[in-house]
């Protein structure tokens, strides 16, 4: 038999996949959903008379054919098999955007409480997969507040999670301050997650829907940090501590303009005056995660401003997905130390997860 046709013969076995290195990935920006939550969001979407660009989004989240309602309500299923597929640890989990700011006070404090006993219940289960951030309904911030107690003493949560403006409103006014301080106060941190823009600037974003994740998400949440920042809250509760993800939602690219239009142009803006810079603020009282933002670039550059220190591990489930965010960061050409600290040890200390 000639070498020809011994070779033609064959078929040759394709090639087994480099096993991936594994390391202890805690992804910090997991999105998830309960019935009631559903339930009160679909009311919102029927009774709408205008449009609304959270409500627009979630006339999909709340449909049972669609891509995102499925993914939302499970927890111990396909999540968890992505997670082992991918040799992701841990995700943080928070009720998706926008939480329970949409809904009348009653129904957001009802609903953010079976969310966070449902969350409890959780992480009992599965301690080593789950940990998560509560929900509470700023709408009403005194028993905002109360919930927060409950669910970080009580149900041992990790921190809050507030999803951008409430009602368009920010937590930069002094009616909000109290959740601040509760958080500051328990030495939890609060991640504060994109939505879209009030419906009056959402407008000017509209065509196009330019108001969701492509650009809006990060101009809102974006203008909320730095709202904090100038505010003078943190003059006040100096060791609060916040989270943006997608990279500080824009913030770390502007903090020498930032610096220099706050403090040193000669015209007199009315602008308060603070103790610091607003670089020093973010450098002091926030910190960042890669949810959404799977590029070297800004990695690398966030890393130089901020220090890996400041910065999490993220792939905010189920938006986007796991080998995205698990490949950009094993790939990543920083520092194996850097890379440990990203991936698990910034928020082990941050959210006070247990080690391993």
């Amino acid at each position: 038999m000639s070498a020809k046709r011994k070779t033609g013969g064959s078929k040759s076995k394709p090639k087994a996949k480099p096993k991936r290195k594994h390391y202890r990935r805690i992804a910090t920006e997991e999105a998830w959903s309960i019935p009631e939550q559903m339930d009160a969001q679909r009311e919102l979407v029927a009774n709408a008379q205008e449009y609304d660009p959270d409500l627009f989004l979630w006339k999909f989240q709340t449909d049972p054919n669609g891509p995102i309602h499925n993914r939302l309500l499970d927890l111990f299923d396909e999540r968890l098999r992505l997670m082992d597929e991918y040799d992701v640890t841990m995700h943080l989990l928070a009720l998706t955007s926008t939480g329970v700011q949409m809904m009348d006070p009653d129904k957001g404090t009802a609903v953010a409480a079976i969310g966070n006993d449902r969350l409890a219940e959780a992480i009992r289960k599965r301690p080593d997969r789950f940990a998560g951030l509560a929900t509470v309904a700023p709408q009403d911030p005194a028993r905002a507040v109360k919930e927060i107690d409950r669910a970080i003493t009580k149900l041992k949560l990790n921190g809050v999670m507030i999803n951008s403006h409430t009602n368009g409103e920010y937590l930069s006014d002094r009616k909000y301050w109290p959740i601040l301080e509760a958080a500051a106060g328990l030495n939890v941190p609060i991640y504060i997650h994109p939505r879209s823009p009030i419906p009056l600037m959402a407008k000017a974003y509209r065509e196009d829907h330019l108001e969701h994740a492509i650009w809006g998400y990060q101009a809102e949440t974006g203008l909320h940090g730095l709202r904090i920042i100038t505010s003078g809250v943190l003059d006040e509760i100096p060791n609060l501590q916040l989270v943006l993800g997608h990279m500080g939602e824009g913030i770390p690219y502007w903090l020498y303009r930032l610096d220099f239009m706050h403090g040193k142009v000669k015209v007199d803006m009315g602008r308060r005056k603070l103790k610091l810079q607003p670089s020093e603020y973010f450098k002091r009282n926030f910190y960042i995660t890669t949810s959404g933002m799977n590029w070297d670039p800004t990695l690398k550059y966030c890393i130089e401003v901020l220090g890996a220190d400041r910065i999490m591990w993220a792939i905010d489930y189920p938006y986007q997905d796991h080998p995205d965010a698990v490949d950009f960061m094993d790939a990543a050409a920083i520092s194996e130390k850097h890379k440990q600290m990203i991936y698990h040890e910034n928020a082990e200390r941050v959210f006070k997860i247990k080690k391993s």
